[in-house]
């Protein structure tokens, strides 16, 4: 189709919408190593992760064989709000970079939650909710997923209890106001409600907080309170299932025109926007019917992929969940408190960590301010104001335009646009008055963290 036709938005029909999640994990050749019990180093059974998780999402989780999921109709029937979500073409942003290359972002910015995280969170509280639970406890970074699992919850008449890292807590009130509104009750973490966060503050007093460290508590508190249990917003391979909507839809768009993408960019933090993102077309990879370039951006102060070490690590600072393999910074560090919350963890999803070691994709590292400087030239020009962490992924691709200016290739660029940033209003003041500064952990931190990695046989 002549490229004249396509459109600035590409919109898929209700009737086009994916009807599964994709398991990626069903077509890899390496599956992603079990989560070990931290007390026996035995892999963990179904029954010793009910204590903590709902029973579906289990299945869920230690599923590697089941390619396809069908989406209950009643999550479909939400999905309905905001999905499908837009493909957009930034000619404006091609145009401003005077690049010969094709540049398209998947939008998932267009629910009252402002991110991918609805996507997942429906799941969850859908699941929580047809096994008879009360409530649900979570953490939260920069809190998109807070939101949008206070607002999945609410819809669904449960309850919901989230940790929120302090530095986002102070920095973002307003997305800590929405989440109230929605009917969760907010608490700082680190904090003194539960004997995990007492730990974590006597060790490291004045800290600011890390994802690592509210997974702990949120973990605690599930497990105190009988009827509750605890869901995660990254990280897991139940997670990144949900999350294989944004990719099943961005692959029928592309089809749709005929367009195939050489190059597939997202921001990594935990994993679940990246893997949603890359799923169909990691899928392709593995199964030999196409290839693509995949690329993964994380902050500089947070570098788990690009100077990580793959190995078993506990997934929280408290040392209380199960043993994940993954690239990790060790459970004992707390990344810098940039205006990236959201990527501020210190490890990396299994999924998208195997893929890595086995060279499916790439990562690079980027420093805030040249974040938030592609944010800015960004918004300027195609009128959305990003999320910081979804600006990673804009860093890179304004990058690799660029490339394409200086050797006249026209290349098909897409990246994940996650979410929007009218609650990082604080960080944006930051950059915008020069006090933005770019903290990078030293090779002497990482190797102090590495040494406390647990010792698996």
């Amino acid at each position: 189709m002549a490229e004249k036709t396509i459109p600035y938005k590409i919109y898929l029909e209700e009737s086009e919408m994916p009807k599964y999640w994709y398991n990626v994990r069903a077509d890899m050749k390496t599956k992603p190593a079990p989560l070990l019990n931290p007390a026996t180093h035995k892999p963990m059974t179904a029954e010793e992760l009910s204590a903590v998780f709902c029973d579906e999402l289990i299945k869920q989780e230690l599923d590697n064989d089941t390619r396809e999921y069908p989406i209950p109709q009643e999550i479909l029937d939400f999905y309905k709000m905001y999905r499908p979500s837009p493909l957009v073409r930034a000619y404006c942003l091609e145009e401003k970079l005077q690049t010969p290359a094709k540049i398209y972002y998947k939008f998932e910015g267009n629910n009252t939650s402002g991110s991918h995280k609805l996507n997942s969170a429906i799941a969850q509280a859908y699941y929580a909710k047809k096994q008879g639970l009360r409530g649900v406890t979570t953490e939260t970074g920069a809190g998109q997923w807070g939101t949008a699992l206070s607002m999945a919850c609410s819809y669904l008449g449960l309850d919901c209890k989230v940790y929120m890292v302090k530095v986002s807590y102070e920095q973002k009130p307003f997305r800590r106001e929405v989440m109230r509104t929605y009917g969760a009750s907010v608490t700082a973490s680190p904090s003194m409600t539960t004997e995990v966060g007492k730990k974590i503050l006597a060790e490291h007093p004045g800290t600011t907080g890390s994802l690592g460290c509210a997974i702990s508590e949120a973990v605690e508190a599930a497990v105190a309170h009988p009827g509750y249990r605890y869901v995660l917003g990254s990280v897991l391979n139940q997670v990144v299932l949900h999350q294989s909507v944004i990719g099943l839809e961005t692959k029928i768009a592309l089809d749709k025109y005929g367009i195939k993408p050489d190059i597939i960019i997202g921001c990594a933090g935990g994993g679940s926007n990246l893997g949603g993102l890359i799923s169909p077309f990691v899928g392709e990879k593995l199964r030999g019917e196409a290839d693509y370039r995949i690329l993964a951006v994380e902050p500089a102060s947070c570098p788990s992929l690009t100077r990580g070490v793959f190995a078993y690590d506990f997934c929280d600072t408290g040392m209380v969940c199960p043993l994940a393999k993954m690239y990790t910074l060790g459970a004992d560090f707390i990344p810098a408190p940039n205006h990236a919350g959201g990527l501020r963890y210190h490890g990396m999803s299994p999924v998208l960590s195997q893929l890595y070691h086995d060279g499916y994709m790439e990562a690079i590292s980027v420093p805030q301010t040249r974040v938030f400087e592609a944010a800015q030239k960004f918004a300027r020009v195609e009128g959305i104001l990003p999320a910081p962490e979804s600006s990673h992924a804009i860093c890179a691709a304004i990058d690799e335009a660029m490339k394409c200016k200086e050797t006249g290739e026209e290349k098909t660029i897409v990246f994940g646009l996650t979410g929007t940033g009218y609650f990082d209003m604080v960080a944006y003041e930051k950059f915008n008055d020069g006090k933005m500064d770019d903290y990078i952990p030293t090779d002497a931190e990482l190797a102090a963290s590495f040494e406390k990695l647990p010792k698996i046989d």
